[in-house]
This record gives structure tokens, sequence and C-alpha cells, in this order.
């Protein structure tokens, strides 16, 4: 790992959490490993779903006690996840096991039960709307903590009826908000929020990172992403094809701001943000007050710096284990999580603070082209 930098301060990071369901115990294992350093601070995060949730235990846990505040706030959320989730009907671990003792073998069920998710919607099995993660975020979560951070603290959900990204800083985010966003519509009723009906944010921002981008104060940007990003052959049964096209689907959001993202850097490199016609400069979504931003005034997309944090071991797992709840497999996914920080931070530790570790060139739309484009949000 990086030493602490030459004016003794820790580098300011800016953090942005995917969702994933059971996957979220993940970012845990990674969020309790970078904890331990002390060269690191927290500037800002963005999540959605359960990145939203890991975010909120983070912020609500640094408020109350510091570094090992938050690493046993985020403990605590997960076992409170562990154990209500053992009486959500979607739990996978207890459905398993209910099949089991009647001798029944579940695995060869799960088409079915995937099948039946489309025939029944949360209004049919659920009416009464239980949601068990309303009483973890309770018992779990200080929501005025985060009000009143001065971590800044981004959660995206869908609007149900446009289909658009809304964002939730600090002040406005309460249990409602952090149950939006991880708002599966096949499983739960969706909530409201100021009369309107909100979903999960991974359909249209996971994790949204353009409000990290526009934050002043740490130019270093570290995505933590727990959907699989790559499969080692293509899908053949209906079951492979309907998982993959949903990791895909989650994935899609992200992967536009990043190819975004790619091409406002590219710009910013070139010194090309000209004006269109009828319109402003595309970088102008990021703010226009130029003398706040980076070296030498510079806009915050010159100076930023991407790093991301993907596992293979979660390349192994499909995403019916997205509803495994049990303890054991939360605390495996915490020890993986674990594991890969720490080989993050040894392959790439010395890089945070000097140069970028992912490179956007992948997701350029024509990367030899040597005019830049006016970048547009697809």
């Amino acid at each position: 790992m990086r030493q602490q930098r030459s004016n003794g301060e820790a580098l300011p990071l800016n953090l942005g959490l995917q969702g994933g369901g059971a996957h979220g115990a993940f970012t845990w294992g990674i969020l309790d490993r970078l904890l331990e350093e002390k060269s690191i601070t927290f500037n800002a995060v963005s999540g959605t779903s359960a990145g939203a949730m890991n975010g909120a235990a983070l912020i609500s846990g640094l408020a109350h006690g510091g570094r090992d505040g938050a690493r046993q706030a985020l403990e605590a959320f997960w076992r409170g996840v562990s154990h209500r989730g053992r009486f959500a009907p979607t739990n996978i671990a207890s459905a398993q096991a209910a099949f089991g003792a009647l001798g029944i073998d579940a695995a060869a069920l799960q088409p079915f039960l995937g099948a039946g998710m489309q025939l029944f919607s949360p209004y049919d099995f659920n009416p009464a709307g239980f949601n068990p993660l309303r009483k973890v975020i309770r018992d779990t979560i200080d929501l005025e903590a985060i009000a009143q951070s001065p971590i800044a603290f981004f959660v995206t959900a869908t609007h149900v009826g446009s289909g658009d990204a809304r964002v939730f800083a600090n002040d406005e985010i309460g249990a409602d908000t952090l149950l939006a966003s991880a708002c599966l519509p096949t499983l739960f009723h969706a909530v409201e929020i100021d009369g309107e009906s909100y979903w999960d944010g991974g359909y249209t921002g996971n994790p949204s990172l353009m409000p990290l981008v526009h934050e002043t104060g740490a130019s270093d940007l570290l995505i933590v992403q727990t959907s699989p990003t790559t499969w080692s052959e293509a899908p053949l049964n209906a079951r492979q094809i309907a998982l993959r096209e949903k990791e895909i689907s989650f994935n899609a959001p992200l992967i536009r701001e990043l190819r975004f993202l790619a091409e406002l850097k590219r710009q910013a490199g070139a010194g090309s943000a000209q004006r269109r016609p009828g319109g402003s400069s595309a970088l102008s979504v990021l703010g226009g007050r130029r003398e706040k931003y980076g070296k030498n005034g510079n806009h915050p997309i010159s100076d930023l710096r991407l790093h991301r944090i993907t596992g293979e071991e979660m390349d192994g797992h499909s995403s019916q284990s997205k509803l495994n709840s049990t303890w054991q497999f939360l605390k495996d996914l915490r020890e993986a999580g674990r594991r890969t920080a720490e080989r993050f931070l040894a392959d790439h530790g010395t890089d945070l603070g000097q140069r970028s570790t992912l490179d956007l060139t992948q997701w350029l739309h024509n990367p030899q082209r040597a005019v830049p484009r006016t970048a547009r949000v697809s």
C-alpha cells in the first residue's frame, strides 16, 4: 500500500458502489479492508441498491465511531440482513431448506420458481408489502448522521413513471430512499416518496458516477463492481440466458456512464470543449466555475483518476445467489472482498493519487478517431 502523502494528509477517495443483493457482502469486505488504511479517507459515496446500503452503513458508522465504528456498522447491517432474510419468502436458502426437508431437489425446481416470479407479482404473494430490510435499516443505520455528514452521499432510484434515474443526496435520504434504491419490482412493492413510485436504481444508475465527478475535493474515483462482467462462454439454456440478460442489463447503466466519461476525458485532454450552436459545452454538465476545480483551475474531468475493483471470484456466482442471505455465504463474500481489496492495494496502492488504473479508452466508440466528437448521453 502507498505510504502517507508527503504533506501528511490522507488521500480523499470517492466511491461508486454497485448493487447486487446479497453480493453486496463482497463490497462489505472491500470497505472493511479499505478502512484499515489510514492513508485513505472518504470524500463522497454514490451507491445503488446494496451499494447504497453499504454506503449508508459506512457513513453512519464513521460518524459514530470512526473507522472501527464503520467496520462495526457494516457487520451489524449484514448480520441484520442474514437474520431478517430468513423470514423473507424470496430467500433462496430458506426455499432450498424447505424443499430439502420434503425430499425435493430444489435445484431442479429453480427454473419453475423463476417462471413463477413472472406469473405472480409481489402484490399477489406479499399483499402487505413486507420488506425485511426496513427493520435492518432502522436498527443499524443512523439516517440523521448521514444527513449531517461531511461525506457527500448519493443514492439512485428509478422513477417508475418516467423510467428516469433520481439521485438523492444526504438530507434527502431516509429509509424509504434506501428501500427504493433496492426495490426489485418482482420481489417488492414500489416505494412511494413524495407521492411518486420508485424501483431499484440499478435500472438507471448502477451506480451513478456523475455526482462524484461533479463533487470537488477528490480526484480519485474507485468503482466497486459486483455484477459479473464477463462469461467464459455463451449461455445456451433458458435459465443461463435469463441470468446473463439480467447481468448485462444491470451493468449497462455503468457502462454508459464510463463511455460518457471516456468521451469527456478525451475532449478535456484535447482541449476541445467547444460550444455547440444553441447549446453549451458537453463539459458544462459538470459545472461551470472552473476556478474551483483541479490543478490550475482545470475542470475536474481533466484531473480525474479512475479505478475499479471487480473480483474474479464474483464471476462464479449466478444472479440467483443474490437472494442467499445465509450468514456463512455472506461471510464468504466478505472474505472474498477483503482478498480482492488486498490484491488491488498491492497492485495499485502506489497509483492512488498519481494516475488512473482503469483505462477508459476501451469504452470509446472509436478510439482511433483523431478529431473528438461531442459527447452525448445515450
